[in-house]
């Protein structure tokens, strides 16, 4: 279903795959690379709790990688565990900082993502050394971050937590993301959702730091 909507006035961002490029795949290919080559392992339950508790903060970073480190038999340095972690980041386009700073002059813009420790520290290094950004509260009206709050998407308390916080309105908010569960949850709680299959489509959805006029959204239903 499609459907056009003239009234927003926020718009929420995830982060990675819609600001950040990201391939998960080079993990693998890292891990590979180190001797790992048990590939179903990290689909286990046992290895997605541990990347769940990580993710919303539950295990520090020093816990994490030994813990994950003896689930998949890896005996690599921190460094070089990091290396492997933070492989799937690729970029941050400057067309997409441009875009955020331009969409603040029209509407309240937020970033919302589901993010840890390891992650964030590069995300941050980059944001500072390339674009001079020391945070991303300084791009964005406000950032909210899975491990800080000790939340994640799809829960419906993560949302609700970042609406509440800023007193916004579910139908004159735009949530962009690029997982289905995620979109479906905001839509469940009458959220405005994008659907991006690419972050190269999210600069196309506007134009001169506005929604491009006539818009239609792409809705995915459960």
């Amino acid at each position: 279903m499609k459907k056009n909507f003239p009234n927003i006035k926020n718009i929420i961002f995830d982060l990675g795959g819609v600001i950040i490029d990201i391939d998960q795949n080079q993990i693998v290919n890292h891990l590979k690379d180190n001797g790992f080559n048990n590939i179903k392992l990290l689909n286990s339950d046992e290895v997605k709790r541990t990347l769940s508790q990580f993710e919303r903060g539950i295990l520090s970073a020093e816990s994490f990688r030994k813990r994950l480190c003896s689930q998949l038999n890896l005996d690599v340095t921190a460094e070089e565990f990091d290396d492997i972690w933070n492989s799937m980041i690729l970029d941050i386009p400057q067309r997409r900082i441009d875009l955020v700073k331009k969409l603040r002059g029209n509407y309240h813009v937020f970033l919302m993502s589901n993010s840890n420790e390891i992650h964030y520290d590069l995300f941050i290094r980059d944001l500072q050394l390339r674009f001079g950004y020391k945070e991303f509260d300084s791009l964005f009206d406000k950032s909210f971050f899975s491990f800080d709050l000790h939340l994640s998407k799809p829960d419906p308390d993560f949302f609700i937590y970042v609406l509440d916080r800023y007193n916004m309105k579910p139908e004159e908010t735009l949530f962009i993301d690029d997982t289905p569960e995620n979109i479906i949850a905001a839509q469940k709680l009458g959220i405005v959702t994008y659907h991006s299959l690419t972050g190269a489509r999210v600069v196309d959805l506007f134009e001169n730091g506005l929604l491009k006029e006539d818009l239609e959204f792409d809705v995915i239903h459960k």
